[in-house]
């Protein structure tokens, strides 16, 4: 009698919690919901040259999963309680930092922020020994860094997953974020055209190892010498040609810009670059996005930046327009980044249903 009211009762709350799930996950505009077969966890993330479409769309699915549990529900997900990162940060952050630093704390877990003041990295303890000190200590690393070979290092020494939380030749972390704001706003991204507009640098190289994967199209203009890395560039080239769609490289902004439903670009200066200010503000001269650059672009065109801006890169009249998703877009690393830490530190399935990629 005991054992069958029991069972009576378990069976009852499995029927109300699948409701319960489904009532809250019905009105997100996607496809339908699947069991995901993309097991991540484990993983370092340095490029996103070694994940494939549906790693990334499921990265995507996970960060729109979070976003709307945490911030529309207000739901309680210590998903990492107990857990620990560590953040190594060789250049300053705004919005890397205090993504990473108040998504893992959100998720329950305890965010640890280094400086080249705090630890001994590159001073008086190599790379190979930090990586396995800090494995020892904590449950996952991310490293904002000036060479890609550091994080390379660390991720090769590691017993932890690693994530590249900036380097002079990638920045995956920010594509992320980019591709999950296009989503929102157009409702898919297969067949979109984005164009970058501006120098050949790490987050245009993510760009390139991420979009035809999900079947966007990319247009690049770049003032000669500026080009991105030719190695990179190659392979984008096969991975354009495998996923049917078109990749563009040009000189002229205007000619990159055309019929664009995305206008990009970023700081034309990078950190370290300072001494080479003036005369890259020379080179770059006619780069400037503006509403002219707009004209020729499609209709629905918007904007990204991945912040900071200089007025030089793009006026105000753009950057503060309707058609400016640079707000947004920084939200999202947020969101991103806690999908891609949940992703690598647990078996963790998203709820709600599967977006329109």
């Amino acid at each position: 009698m005991m054992l069958c009211f029991s069972v009576r009762n378990i069976v009852t709350s499995a029927i109300k919690s699948c409701n319960y799930q489904y009532r809250h996950a019905r009105n997100f505009r996607g496809g339908q919901s699947t069991f995901s077969a993309v097991q991540l966890k484990g993983r370092s993330i340095l490029t996103l040259k070694d994940f494939n479409s549906e790693e990334i769309k499921h990265l995507l699915w996970t960060a729109a999963d979070l976003k709307h549990r945490l911030k529309n529900k207000g739901q309680f997900l210590p998903l990492l309680q107990g857990k620990s990162i560590a953040m190594i940060f060789e250049k300053r952050s705004t919005r890397t930092r205090i993504s990473t630093e108040t998504g893992f704390a959100l998720l329950g877990g305890h965010p640890c922020f280094l400086t080249t003041q705090d630890i001994h990295l590159g001073t008086n303890e190599n790379t190979t020994d930090t990586a396995r000190v800090l494995s020892g200590l904590t449950d996952l690393i991310l490293a904002r860094v000036y060479s890609q070979s550091t994080i390379e290092e660390l991720a090769k020494e590691a017993s932890v997953p690693v994530i590249n939380g900036l380097s002079d030749l990638y920045h995956p972390i920010q594509i992320l974020a980019d591709f999950l704001t296009l989503q929102e706003h157009y409702g898919y991204l297969n067949g979109l055209t984005v164009s970058w507009i501006g120098d050949g640098n790490n987050v245009l190289h993510s760009f390139m190892m991420a979009a035809a994967k999900l079947g966007v199209h990319l247009t690049i203009a770049t003032p000669k010498g500026y080009e991105p890395d030719a190695s990179i560039t190659r392979e984008a080239e096969k991975l354009s040609k495998e996923f049917g769609t078109k990749l563009f490289l040009t000189n002229n902004p205007l000619e990159a810009a055309r019929g664009s439903n995305v206008l990009v670009t970023d700081t034309w200066i990078s950190m370290g670059q300072e001494k080479e200010k003036k005369q890259k503000l020379k080179d770059f001269h006619g780069y400037q996005i503006t509403m002219q650059t707009g004209k020729v672009a499609a209709p629905d065109w918007t904007f990204l930046h991945c912040l900071p801006r200089k007025q030089e890169e793009v006026d105000d009249e753009v950057f503060y327009s309707q058609r400016s998703l640079v707000f947004p877009e920084a939200e999202n690393r947020k969101w991103t980044i806690m999908g891609l830490m949940v992703s690598l530190l647990t078996e963790y399935t998203p709820q709600i249903p599967k977006p329109r990629f």
